[in-house]
Order: structure tokens, then sequence, then C-alpha cells
């Protein structure tokens, strides 16, 4: 049976590794901040060899993590920020490390592969940040548009929204028909029921959840009422964004959001502290060589963190410093990858050695 997580932590049971990690490795820890755990361990023999071996374990929040040996290797074979973090924590917030680990040092994993595992994952945060932004300061209404919303109809010499026309003729839109125009993308004759007594047209759309027009048969040699336009791709693109915004609205941290409001800011704060964490920690690999797990930039950090600074211009200094870390890691004699045999030495090494004590 595998441990529990409260006996990895606990009794440490088959750990390679406990420290403390998150803020208070970080030095970013405010009185608010929780304590969070991380580690390495190896699963039992009876369990390694049978069907059963999880490969991380963890409580219910995520604030207390193991990984299993093989685990850690394979994500420091791919220079995965969190386990090189990890590898780096500080003295004083190493609380167990086994002697079969005691000369692990994250110096010699270090590749030029953290520039993506590194910089690249702060651009996605940067990217994900400009979706907050966008949700925060561009709410969506809570009734979806329909596809009515996004029809228009020729009056003359103007183009009028759908809905206007319809109202303005006394007309409803389930009354109507739609023929498609050929070579004409999105473009319809639009026809009353009236113009077909004995075949019954469809209506503009089927209802609230339809994704197209509808299309119907019409007699020949009927002439249309007017030309209709239906603009599918904002429709669609709509539906997208209103899905996104109210998925968001169901999921999200609602005390990291009230903090963003009490903030003035329209950018997720802490979110946006590790971006640049993360941006400064690949700057230090490329220039030299090693991991700082305890910010010496703490007041810079932390200040993004209290909402000090303006959502635009943090975003043009995230882009800038990206650009700067890819030519440091072009010019840098990292390797460009890590060993990956000795990885897999050091997997069979320390699994055979803690199999024999």
């Amino acid at each position: 049976m595998m441990p529990s997580i409260h006996a990895l932590h606990d009794e440490r049971q088959h750990l390679l590794l406990q420290c403390i990690s998150g803020s208070r490795a970080y030095g970013l820890n405010t009185p608010q901040s929780d304590t969070d755990y991380k580690g390495i361990f190896v699963a039992p023999k009876s369990i390694f060899y049978g069907s059963h071996v999880e490969d991380q374990v963890a409580n219910e929040t995520n604030d207390i993590v193991y990984y299993e040996w093989k685990k850690f290797i394979d994500l420091l074979g791919k220079n995965n920020p969190t386990i090189l973090e990890l590898l780096a924590t500080p003295d004083d917030c190493v609380l167990y490390k086994h002697p079969l680990i005691a000369d692990l040092r994250v110096e010699d994993f270090l590749s030029k592969w953290c520039c993506q595992t590194f910089a690249g994952y702060a651009q996605s945060q940067i990217k994900k940040a400009r979706g907050l932004n966008k949700k925060i300061s561009n709410p969506v209404e809570p009734e979806r548009k329909e596809i009515i919303d996004f029809c228009y109809v020729v009056d003359g010499l103007k183009v009028i929204p759908l809905r206007q026309w319809l109202f303005e003729n006394n007309l409803k839109a389930e009354e109507c028909g739609l023929v498609k125009l050929t070579h004409m993308r999105d473009m319809y004759a639009l026809f009353h029921q009236t113009q077909s007594p004995e075949q019954r047209l469809k209506g503009i759309y089927s209802g609230a959840d339809s994704n197209d027009v509808s299309v119907s048969s019409v007699p020949k040699g009927i002439a249309p009422l007017t030309l209709m336009s239906f603009n599918k791709d904002a429709y669609s693109i709509h539906c997208r964004e209103y899905a996104q915004y109210w998925e968001w609205m169901e999921k999200r941290n609602e005390n990291r959001y009230q903090s963003t409001v009490s903030l003035g800011k329209n950018y997720d704060a802490k979110n946006m502290m590790h971006t640049f964490r993360l941006l400064h920690m690949a700057e230090e690999i490329a220039r030299e060589g090693k991991i700082f797990v305890r910010r010496t930039d703490r007041e810079f950090l932390l200040g993004i963190r209290e909402g000090k600074f303006e959502y635009e211009d943090l975003v043009k200094q995230a882009e800038e410093k990206v650009q700067l870390i890819e030519e440091l890691f072009e010019k840098s004699t990292l390797p460009q990858e890590p060993d990956l045999e000795k990885l897999e030495e050091l997997l069979v090494r320390v699994r055979d050695e803690y199999y024999l004590l």
C-alpha cells in the first residue's frame, strides 16, 4: 500500500527530501501566507514492483506535495522550474535530506532548456494576465447574445440591425425564411411567411442555442423583402468569450479576485509577481548558471503584489525581459540540454541503494 500523505509528511517514511517551499522559501511571505511543503519520496519496494505506484502524493489543498523519485528525475530532466527550485531550496527551509542525495546539486542539471521552462512559462502567465485584464475590464452580460443580434439587413441605402428592421415592419423572426445567396459569404435573401402561404418557412434561426441561421425553401419567382447579412465570425467569437468568461467566474479564486479589486488593479497581482520572479530567475540562470530561490528582489516583487505598478507598464517590462533572456541564453555556456544518461544512472543507483538499506 502506498504511504499516505500524512505518513510521508509527519513520519517521514520513505522520504529523500522534505522542504518548506513557496513564499517562505522565496522570502516573499506576508503575515497572511500559508506554509507550503514539497519533497521527494521513494515508493516502498513492494509497491514499486507492483501495479499501483503513485508518482505524486498531495493533500487536498496542494499545500503539501511529494514527488516519487522517478517522477522527480523525469521532471528534473525537463528542467521543470518547480523541481529545480525544490533542489535549490535554501538551507534554512530544508527540513530533511537523506544522505543518498546529499551531493545532488541543481547546477549539474541546468541547461538552455531553462529559457523555455522559466521564461516560456512566464510568457504564458503574461498571456493569462492579459486574459484576466480583459475579463475584469470588459465584464460579459449574464445573458448570452443570440444569432439575431449579429444579423443586419439592407434598408434602402442603409444597413440596419435585423431586430430594428423587424420592429419597424411589425414582423417576427420566426415568421421569416432565408435563402442563401451564392458567391456571397453569409448573405441571404429574406422572405416572409405571407409570401409563401403553402410552404412553412423555418424562421431566421431555430432557437437561442443555435449555431447558425436556418435556411428555408421558397417558391420560385418571389422577390425577397430585403437582403440579410449574418456576421457568423463575430457570433462565434462572442459565444467562445461568453463561455470562457462565465467559466472563469465560476472557478475563480474569490479571495484573490477580491484582492485584485481592492487594489484597484485589473490584473492578478500575485500571479504577476510570480511571473517576474520566474523572469528574474531565468536571467540569473543564463548569466550565472545558478538558481537563487531566496529572492534579493523582494521589495520589487512585493511591490507588484501590493499593486504599486500599472498593468501596461508591467507587461511592457516583462516582454522586454523575455527578449533579453532569449539573447542571454543564446550566448550562455550552459549545455543545450540536461545530461539524461547521468540522470538515468542516478535514478537507478539511488533506488537500488535505498532498497538495500
